[in-house]
């Protein structure tokens, strides 16, 4: 169980598989650029806090799970298990999670993994995360890679159980493009939920 989480009361998190691009929109987030990003899944093992103290106030890049060349099985079994524990252990402090997708690849890997026996990663953290009523947002990247746009939102939407058109889960569904700094829709569909929450002070993080 990870051990390193400042002690506040407000919490965004990032989550979601490996290499989504989790560590590169927590550099868009934060402004900040100590967050190690490396073109080999896996890199982030531990959560990455950034932490405001005024605010009581933290966004935390939890590790990514699924597949990673070169790390063992019981290992990628061990952080996924970490990243729920960490989720369920600080549901009610999570104000929004954010789980990071990529737009050009997440509707296939979700249908490759799909059976009477296997339940997606992405879906299976939605549903958990829904469970928890943690608000989620699902922060689409890469989508600059992505021809067919509404299509494959619209895809993404039906496999997680919201009907398309997916323009009506705006502030579900968060087309991005973090490697460009494109993260308006996801800024937006966060300040939805926080003021649902009262948090409009922290609007200017988003």
């Amino acid at each position: 169980m990870f051990e390193t989480r400042p002690d506040r009361d407000a919490e965004v998190v990032l989550l979601g598989r490996s290499n989504v691009g989790k560590s590169t929109l927590m550099r868009e987030i934060t402004g900040h650029s100590k967050f190690a990003t490396g073109g080999s899944p896996g890199v982030t093992r531990k959560p990455n806090h950034f932490d405001w103290t005024a605010e009581d106030f933290v966004v935390t890049d939890l590790p990514g799970f699924g597949f990673m060349s070169g790390v063992p099985e019981d290992v990628r079994e061990d952080i996924k298990t970490d990243v729920v524990r960490y989720v369920e252990a600080n549901a009610d402090k999570i104000l929004v999670a954010v789980l990071v997708v990529d737009g050009k690849a997440a509707v296939d890997i979700i249908d490759r993994h799909s059976g009477p026996e296997e339940i997606p990663h992405v879906v299976e953290l939605f549903g958990f995360l829904q469970e928890l009523d943690v608000p989620t947002v699902v922060a689409v990247n890469k989508m600059d890679k992505v021809d067919d746009e509404d299509e494959r939102l619209d895809a993404l939407a039906e496999r997680l159980g919201l009907y398309p058109p997916w323009q009506q889960f705006d502030d579900i569904i968060a087309p991005i493009s973090a490697k460009r700094g494109n993260i308006d829709a996801l800024n937006e569909a966060v300040r939805h939920h926080l003021h649902e929450q009262q948090r409009d002070d922290l609007f200017k993080f988003f």
